[in-house]
């Protein structure tokens, strides 16, 4: 599963595994692809130097790469005191009342309410490249368009490629006017921020757009299978997320996530805008529910929204309130059906390239004679 962009950062499999947890970007890395850590989560930058420091020790000297999510557009003066005074009481009514219902129960007295809208700010996460880039990352990945200029700029001084999720070729162009290196075309099917078009679609447009900037193909991918058809529609490799959700290197997912991922079909998730105010593919649960209901009184623009509910998914996941309990997973889910290592998903992963591309030698074959 080799292409030119694997060969040029050195790993065996063109297979870019993004993921929030370390243990699991190492082992995608040590099984011969290229684990990228997501780094939205981190608002201290000692606990990502921690988390980077432990990468790094247990990537057998495979590369790796950092996952941000910063606006290309600068935003000065912006604090979370400001944002978090522009939220309407009626929506902060709205989860009082929707965690009453449930009966989640509140955080204990000085508890962190978890994550909050912080590592969606840019100065957090340029605090975050002033970490990662006293490591030796291969690859500096921004889920949120293309990062500024002078962040890319500083990528490139230090050797490190820089990628940028499209929904769209004409997202993608403007990735390719920004300097950028790396275009992951990701469709409608994937699990968190996606745009309108299918990945059966959106990934030979990209790849057109853009040429010859390579182009990583992302959503609905889950199988070896997948992994072929995205390369012979033009990709030259595969971004997967939501497949390692449910691996046992994924040490923070809860029991209570990892079993509604497990038992969840493909139909089975929905692309609402309540976790940060833009639309993101996740479980569909009681919580998406209430948000995407009519008769409420519908999301707030990010980052109104994550902020809104951060301390009210907390609670959810800290009690493991089942009917209201979801993560960001694409339709994917459907074929995510056991627990398994990094390594025996890699192993499917390359059995089933094998199988597909044997097909199509014979197909090739055949009509050729």
């Amino acid at each position: 599963m080799q292409t030119e962009l694997s060969k040029k950062l050195g790993v065996e499999h063109a297979i870019f595994g993004f993921t929030p947890f370390p243990a699991v970007a190492a082992a995608i890395s040590r099984a011969g692809g290229f684990g990228v850590l997501g780094a939205v989560r981190y608002t201290a930058p000692d606990d990502l130097k921690r988390d980077l420091d432990w990468v790094e020790a247990h990537v057998d000297g495979k590369p790796y790469g950092l996952d941000v999510v910063m606006p290309a557009k600068k935003v000065e003066g912006v604090t979370e005191a400001d944002v978090e005074a522009m939220i309407p009481e009626q929506h902060r009514k709205f989860v009082t009342e929707t965690l009453a219902k449930y009966g989640v129960p509140e955080l204990a007295e000085g508890e962190a309410s978890g994550w909050r809208i912080t590592g969606w700010m840019e100065q957090v996460a340029r605090t975050q490249l002033d970490v990662a880039f006293d490591y030796p990352i291969r690859l500096l990945a921004n889920a949120l368009g293309s990062p500024p200029a002078d962040v890319v700029a500083r990528a490139h001084e230090r050797n490190v490629l820089v990628a940028a999720l499209a929904g769209s070729a004409r997202h993608a162009l403007k990735h390719r006017e920004a300097g950028i290196d790396i275009v992951v075309a990701q469709g409608y099917e994937a699990g968190g921020h996606t745009g309108e078009i299918a990945s059966m679609v959106l990934t030979p447009e990209v790849v057109d757009a853009v040429d010859p900037l390579p182009v990583l193909a992302a959503g609905g991918i889950g199988s070896g299978q997948q992994v072929a058809a995205a390369l012979a529609l033009g990709a030259q490799g595969v971004w997967l997320g939501s497949l390692w959700l449910t691996c046992t290197e994924a040490e923070l997912t809860s029991s209570a996530v990892t079993r509604k991922l497990l038992a969840a079909g493909s139909g089975d998730t929905v692309r609402s805008r309540a976790l940060t105010g833009k639309p993101a593919r996740q479980l569909r649960t009681e919580w998406t529910d209430a948000w995407d209901d009519p008769n409420g009184p519908g999301t707030l623009p990010m980052p109104l929204q994550g902020l809104l509910v951060a301390e009210a998914l907390t609670r959810i996941q800290k009690y493991e309130v089942e009917p209201l309990l979801g993560t960001p997973v694409g339709q994917i889910v459907g074929r995510m059906t056991s627990e398994r290592s990094v390594q025996a998903v890699f192993d499917d992963l390359t059995r089933g390239f094998e199988r597909a591309v044997d097909r199509m030698i014979r197909i090739a074959g055949r009509s050729g004679k």
